[in-house]
């Protein structure tokens, strides 16, 4: 039986439609949602999103099960976003946000107080679209271990994990962006507090 939780490696192999139908609805959102922040696409995300659980249901049979089934379709992603990349010969596209509040790469727990306060909104606002201006500006190895680590919640072993690459890549990775970030956001930081 799987668990409810994502990130927890599967108990026993899927072995049949019904078993691989609930991991697509357990996982989907999350893995569209991924796909979705490095594509900036939304119809190359369903697509992509697509594949990956084709990918998956294809090769499950090579699955180790004593991994954690999210992190195995993480990596089947990030793989296949970065092939759509390579095949087409282009870079990932810096998302306008819209301000509609409707997206979700860039989440927030609302501050009350903040919102009766119009000046306040707006630097919020502004903010929230500079970070995500700089976050599709990082190179997709560090844009990605961003996503997966501070924005998915993966460990750091499940990024290395995902990735296919050592521990200390994925920490030197997040580093590296974070400070390419600090330093490309240091003007709205201090105007933010």
């Amino acid at each position: 039986m799987m668990s409810s939780s994502p990130s927890v490696a599967l108990e026993r192999p899927i072995t049949t439609t019904v078993t691989f139908e609930r991991l697509v609805r357990d996982h989907k959102d999350r893995i569209y949602g991924y796909v979705c922040r490095m594509t900036n696409d939304s119809p190359d995300a369903e697509d992509i999103t697509q594949e990956v659980f084709l990918r998956a249901y294809q090769s499950f049979h090579a699955f180790r099960h004593d991994a954690a089934v999210d992190t195995w379709l993480y990596r089947i992603a990030t793989n296949l976003v970065i092939d759509r990349f390579r095949r087409a010969r282009r870079a990932p596209q810096v998302n306008q946000w819209d301000g509609s509040g409707e997206s979700d790469e860039v989440r927030e727990v609302p501050d009350p107080d903040r919102e009766r306060d119009p000046q306040a909104r707006l630097a919020r606002d502004e903010l929230q679209r500079q970070v995500q201006k700089a976050v599709f500006a990082l190179p997709t190895n560090f844009r990605t271990v961003v996503l997966l680590h501070d924005m998915e919640g993966l460990s750091y072993e499940e990024v290395a994990q995902a990735l296919g690459c050592p521990l200390g890549t994925v920490k030197s990775r997040l580093f590296n962006a974070r400070l390419l970030l600090r330093r490309k956001l240091e003007h709205y930081m201090g105007n933010a507090e």
